[in-house]
């Protein structure tokens, strides 16, 4: 073998192992446009389904709510439930390191019967006063009388 291709078989075998090692590390270094938080809704069931769509006034209705941190850093969340603009619940969901998941069941009592009430749920982070995500979560229900 010539000084040459022992020279390229050399050089080739060190590029491979450098793109490798720089796969590796940037898959598992985060990126900081990475960083955000995911809240989300789901059914008594645990499932993106099964909301409540009735209720009967004077009843609770009961949804779980979850959070999970993927801020980079600890970081603490409180939820506020309200029903066609008024609060009706507060959730202290407490502090949660980076990745780590909460979830709970909670309710919300309509206060009035009525068809296609607007239940919201925003998320606030570290005690700000104003929602982390700018648009809240939002269900529809109709609201019998009992």
């Amino acid at each position: 073998m010539s000084k040459f291709n022992k020279g390229l078989t050399i050089f080739l075998v060190i590029a491979i192992v450098a793109t490798i090692g720089g796969i590796i590390y940037l898959s598992l270094t985060p990126k900081p446009g990475d960083r955000f938080t995911e809240f989300y809704i789901l059914g008594i069931t645990g499932r993106a389904s099964d909301y409540p769509k009735k209720v009967t006034l004077g009843n609770s209705a009961e949804v779980i709510i979850g959070v999970v941190n993927r801020e980079g850093q600890t970081a603490s969340y409180q939820v506020s439930i309200a029903v066609d603009g008024v609060e009706d619940n507060k959730v202290d969901v407490g502090t949660l390191a980076n990745g780590q998941k909460w979830e709970q069941k909670v309710s919300f009592s309509p206060k009035n019967t009525g068809d296609g009430q607007k239940i919201e749920f925003y998320l606030y982070k570290d005690g700000s006063d104003k929602p982390h995500i700018k648009d809240p979560l939002r269900l529809f229900i109709d609201v019998r009388p009992p």
